[in-house]
């Protein structure tokens, strides 16, 4: 990955001033980054993992709900937010390097939660025994290598965009407040102005612009999508029923691939960012899972 001049990371003492749950950062080394990390709560330990092109805003409002009953403990991904990029972001070093982090935090999540790629991270960790919840929760997962042709044109797409040194800052000077909410509207979600504010703070910045490409120049969902089977952890997938980015039948599909295993739960009118426009909703979906399917001493209620 090209360099990125310390100007262009975000920065928490100006970009972060007001950062939603701010009382709960601190910065962590582990695994030669240094993280911004957001915990909160106490009891059985909750990991929270965002998808590309966010970070810890995206659990706003569900974060302090879940940290009633648990130890939440929620990252930006290398790359995203304040945390140090990878150079290179590929799904299992994404995995390698929060599997570090996880152990200089000494924690060992009960529940592992993943909104869109963050899934991914997840079940990759899952699958290659660093990381064993006793449930694994999917919002609007994004678990299957994109259909046809569109497989290998999107990482192609992304990787010129990314190889190319003016890419993040044309697009940081074009996210404007009608660009981002663009943007989000085409999610198939409605997030108030706060919400949007917060995006576009990031999208503003080249390096969470470049932390974002970079992550999807290097994706590939081929050798998870052929390791899912082997997925030992009971699965909850939480789908919006408006997902534009997403497609639900995708949940579905790997549902039923999957069996008894995996549970999908509906939410209707909501889209890809679901977590974020209703969280208090998907607060009681995890609970419920929680309760029926993790199996802990003192499931919270």
């Amino acid at each position: 990955m090209r360099a990125m001049a310390s100007d262009d990371r975000p920065d928490f003492a100006r970009q972060g001033r007001d950062w939603p749950n701010r009382d709960t950062s601190r910065f962590v080394a582990a695994g030669g980054l240094t993280w911004h990390v957001q915990e909160a709560g106490s009891g059985p330990v909750l990991l929270l993992v965002h998808g590309t092109g966010a970070a810890t805003h995206s659990w706003r409002g569900l974060l302090p709900l879940l940290a009633r009953d648990f130890r939440v403990i929620a990252p930006d991904l290398p790359g995203h937010g304040f945390t140090d990029p990878l150079p290179t972001p590929s799904l299992p070093r994404m995995a390698r390097a929060l599997a570090a982090l996880l152990r200089a935090l000494d924690a060992a999540p009960q529940v592992a939660v993943g909104h869109s790629a963050g899934a991914a991270i997840l079940a990759r960790l899952c699958l290659d025994g660093a990381l064993a919840p006793r449930l694994l929760v999917g919002l609007n997962a994004a678990l299957k290598p994109f259909p046809g042709m569109a497989g290998f044109l999107f990482p192609a797409m992304a990787r010129a965009l990314f190889l190319n040194p003016v890419t993040p800052r044309v697009f940081a000077w074009s996210a404007d407040r009608a660009a981002v909410e663009r943007l989000i509207h085409g999610t198939g979600s409605t997030l108030d102005r706060t919400g949007l504010d917060l995006y576009r703070r990031l999208f503003q910045t080249p390096g969470h612009v470049a932390g974002a490409l970079g992550m999807m120049a290097n994706w590939d969902l081929v050798p998870l999508d052929r390791d899912l089977p082997r997925l030992a952890a009971p699965l909850l997938l939480i789908v919006g029923s408006q997902d534009r980015t997403i497609t639900p039948d995708a949940s579905l599909a790997l549902a039923d691939r999957l069996g008894p295993r995996a549970r999908v739960e509906w939410l209707r009118g909501l889209g890809h960012l679901a977590h974020e426009e209703k969280p208090e909703v998907v607060a009681e979906l995890i609970r419920a899972g929680v309760a029926r399917d993790a199996g802990l001493s003192n499931p919270p209620v």
